[in-house]
């Protein structure tokens, strides 16, 4: 008995060339030329006219003969992608991670969601924020945040301090130069916060998300690696419509 795995195989081949034959015979009926067909002889007046040879034109393409072809190539993509799906109502398989069965007889199309899904939650969590590495942080309770340690810096203020350049005399008033000095007025203490996450919470998401994938896609394969019924739903179906 054929597997769901090679009936899925060969249902891409045969939706192409039932496309290319369907595409091909609509063309065909749209062109008057090929349905048309004359047959025509020539008698002259009396014996002593022009002889002229018959012409014809032979039908090259049938309407009847198209619907049969259509109904041929069609049963065949009938027939394939119903094994197919029926197929899938009873293929199924367990998605198991290190050993632990995680969920249990998953059908393939549901799989399939799972693998569209994790692949967007895998770009999801290589894009989470990570904590600055440059800063040493601990969790902080009462904020569910992660914080740092209180750094102390002072805060200085710039205060004008004259610079005698030259004393006074009789004759000149004395010379000052006016310049400013940092002089310390308090202390800053900070302590940051953030509710990024640590690099190995990351990493550790990242792990799972790749395990999960890799298990989804063993139990893809493992369910269509089921045995499947060959269906025959297309004769059915062209028997009723071109009939």
């Amino acid at each position: 008995m054929p597997k769901l795995n090679q009936i899925i195989a060969v249902e891409k081949g045969v939706k192409s060339k039932s496309f290319q034959e369907l595409t091909q015979a609509h063309q065909d009926l749209q062109k008057p030329a090929l349905l048309a067909g004359i047959s025509r002889t020539y008698q002259p007046k009396d014996e002593e006219g022009e002889q002229l040879p018959p012409e014809s034109t032979r039908v090259q393409v049938k309407a009847e003969d198209v619907l049969r072809a259509t109904a041929a190539t069609l049963t065949k993509l009938f027939d394939v992608t119903a094994t197919k799906d029926w197929a899938n109502r009873t293929a199924c398989a367990d998605v198991t991670v290190d050993g632990q069965l995680l969920l249990a007889q998953v059908p393939v199309p549901y799989l399939l969601f799972l693998e569209k899904q994790l692949t967007d939650l895998s770009t999801f969590v290589r894009k989470l924020p990570v904590l600055d590495t440059a800063e040493s942080w601990n969790l902080d309770p009462s904020t569910d945040a992660w914080k740092t340690e209180q750094v102390r810096t002072i805060r200085t203020k710039k205060v004008p301090r004259n610079h005698v350049k030259a004393e006074a005399t009789e004759n000149h008033p004395a010379q000052v130069e006016v310049y400013y000095e940092d002089v310390p007025v308090g202390y800053w203490t900070t302590v940051k916060f953030s509710g990024a996450l640590p690099a190995r919470r990351v990493n550790e998401l990242q792990e799972r998300v790749e395990k999960l994938q890799q298990a989804v896609k063993f139990a893809r394969e493992e369910a269509n690696a089921t045995e499947v019924t060959d269906q025959r739903v297309g004769e059915a179906v062209f028997g009723y419509l071109f009939r």
